[in-house]
């Protein structure tokens, strides 16, 4: 007997959250097993109100605009969630002849996703998950999609600086990057750099302890050699002792919302060394961007959509769509199904082979692992300056 499925994005939007739903739209439509194509309004609270959306009659120019857009078409949210809520979100499924619900998010979403799953289990409801996290802290896949997109926005972002600040080598700027506990995005940036020597100048991840003496005598070191510096932080940055540089002004169950690290850095340059300083934070633009949109992050979240609705129709449930690398160059990866338990949800750090001198830099062998994930290339710029 046909059944419903239903869609409920988790966590902040990325880039390509909606290629996935496209993907899983464009999946369902052709499945044998799937009557109506439904969404929860803005995440887990949404579906809690009974905020259902009806996907069904989509029109395909819907659906090639949607493929494009940045954000969440269907609205996500950062609910807290208590154990009775379970019961309540499958009684509404219930109510809706849902046998099959999607959950696209990451780390908080896929715990979701799982305690979804056993509450539902008894019901008959099948529940999967479709990876999502600009940080790529999610376990257990290569790679998450958004982050390849939100990793383009910052390498070419701060290429872009570089140039103004090689023109101008008056000052110091720090530019902070998204990354609670992990430094993937952080040392994307690599990629701005394409010879040796060239900006940024140093990349600080929160897997590296922040030590201030040693950062202000690098800094004035490379001050005094270029007097036109970059530097890119992590927000997450932490003390040896593990306590935030900035602490954070808000906290809300998983939810963080740190103080300026670039803000602070700047003033710490200027104050202690009399270096003209500034800084700058992205923020939510690197992961709104579909203009620096990868498109492999596009194709591969297409891929993890409709894999999903395979999986859930097939009666899987309580696993999440993982992204396998199989080669760098030429560069090819597959989508498999892997059980959703505690080494999924456990953030994902980054390994010590991918960091160089002494945690202040990032090594040849992350370029080589994300490279491949960065299409198109960056462009390359010229300057007539030694």
């Amino acid at each position: 007997m046909m059944k419903n499925i239903l869609f409920i994005h988790g966590g902040a939007p990325t880039a390509v959250i909606n290629a996935s739903l496209y993907g899983a739209i464009i999946e369902a439509r052709n499945n044998n097993e799937v009557d109506r194509i439904l969404a929860a309004a803005r995440g887990t609270g949404g579906l809690l109100k009974d905020q259902i959306i009806d996907l069904t009659d989509s029109t395909s120019q819907q659906l090639e605009i949607l493929l494009h857009t940045p954000g969440s078409a269907i609205g996500t949210g950062r609910d807290h969630l208590e154990a009775e809520h379970y019961a309540t979100m499958k009684d509404i499924l219930l109510t809706h002849d849902v046998g099959y619900v999607l959950m696209t998010g990451g780390n908080g979403t896929m715990d979701t996703c799982r305690k979804l799953a056993i509450a539902c289990e008894a019901s008959g409801i099948k529940v999967c998950g479709i990876p999502k996290t600009m940080d790529n802290d999610l376990s257990k896949t290569d790679h998450s999609p958004g982050f390849a997109s939100a990793a383009r926005y910052l390498a070419g972002s701060v290429a872009e600086a570089a140039q103004d600040v090689k023109g101008l080598a008056i000052h110091v700027v720090v530019i902070e990057s998204f990354g609670r506990d992990s430094g993937w995005l952080t040392a994307s940036s690599v990629l701005a750099r394409k010879s040796s020597g060239e900006a940024p100048h140093m990349i600080l991840c929160p897997e590296n302890s922040f030590d201030e003496e040693e950062f202000l005598s690098r800094i004035k070191r490379l001050y005094e050699e270029k007097q036109g510096v970059v530097v890119v932080a992590s927000e997450g940055l932490r003390y040896a002792d593990g306590s935030p540089i900035v602490e954070p002004i808000y906290e809300v169950g998983r939810s963080t919302y740190f103080g300026d690290v670039s803000s602070h850095l700047a003033q710490l340059i200027t104050k202690k060394l009399g270096i003209k300083a500034r800084s700058e934070k992205p923020g939510i633009l690197g992961r709104a961007s579909a203009r620096w949109m990868s498109s492999i992050d596009r194709d591969e979240a297409i891929q993890c959509g409709r894999k999903a609705v395979t999986a859930v129709t097939e009666g899987k449930t309580a696993m999440m769509a993982s992204i396998v690398r199989d080669s760098d160059s030429p560069y090819a990866s597959h989508i498999e199904m892997v059980k959703i338990d505690d080494s999924v949800i456990e953030a994902k750090r980054m390994r010590e082979i991918y960091f160089s001198d002494g945690g202040y830099d990032i090594s040849e062998a992350f370029r080589t692992w994300l490279s491949p994930l960065i299409e198109p290339e960056l462009e390359e710029y010229v300057s007539f300056l030694d």
